[in-house]
């Protein structure tokens, strides 16, 4: 299912009111550990899945990537990146991450924010990124921690006076669709094992070189927001390569 929530208007306003929308990679818990994990971007082609905004996209020419091509399926995703970006060695196109199609050996860095958890074949994706990394190239992505995917619900068990008890855990097994609530919508994600990641990887041919469960930052573990955050991992961090 090829979902595209954010073009809807309500769903996109309450999206663009997130502290991430609004701050940009500084606002975002987990980019401290994923940024540690990018290879050196100078004279790079990189491709974005997922690129939202372009946050990412920005950040890579920052680094002297010497061209980006950032993907997404929301229109409106894609006008909010045109808009911050003035560089023509950019590139935003609208298609869904399933449909990607370039040239083999096209890029040298492949990374992907918050995005696979939204597509029901990561297999097919790690096949298709493979194809197009030049050999050593890196591909490097985060999404929601299994542990959160797991259930539908995706939330705290609280007690009657509303106390964060314990993230709980539930089906996790049961790889597949769940129908969960995100923002002002139902939203589908599927939840695979920790062990799906990895073997789906090793099978379309990478070598996996690091795994981060990231707590959030120094600066940010003072924000009352993050409190919890530290009880249970909500993102899993892989970085890939392509030998």
């Amino acid at each position: 299912m090829k979902q595209n929530k954010y073009d809807d208007s309500n769903f996109f306003s309450a999206y663009q009111q997130m502290p991430r929308s609004i701050g940009g990679l500084a606002a975002a818990g987990e980019w401290h550990v994923l940024k540690a994990l990018l290879p050196d971007l100078h004279n790079k082609s990189v491709l974005d899945l997922g690129c939202g905004f372009g946050w990412h996209c920005l950040y890579a020419r920052e680094q002297q990537a010497s061209s980006v091509i950032g993907v997404d399926i929301s229109e409106k995703m894609l006008q909010q990146a045109r808009d911050k970006t003035n560089d023509p060695a950019i590139t935003y196109i609208q298609l869904p991450i399933e449909d990607i199609d370039f040239t083999s050996e096209q890029f040298d860095v492949v990374l992907s924010s918050l995005a696979f958890h939204y597509i029901e074949s990561f297999a097919a994706i790690c096949r298709k990124v493979h194809a197009f990394l030049k050999p050593g190239g890196s591909f490097i992505f985060s999404v929601e921690h299994p542990i959160f995917t797991s259930r539908e619900e995706q939330d705290w068990y609280s007690d009657e006076q509303g106390k964060r008890l314990h993230w709980p855990v539930d089906h996790y097994q049961s790889e597949g669709l769940r129908e969960t609530k995100f923002l002002t919508e139902n939203v589908i994600k599927y939840h695979r094992t920790i062990s799906t990641y990895f073997n789906d990887l090793i099978e379309a041919g990478f070598t996996i070189k690091a795994v981060k469960e990231p707590k959030p930052s120094e600066e940010m573990s003072n924000d009352p927001w993050m409190k919890d955050e530290e009880r249970r991992p909500m993102f899993l961090i892989i970085s890939a390569v392509k030998e």
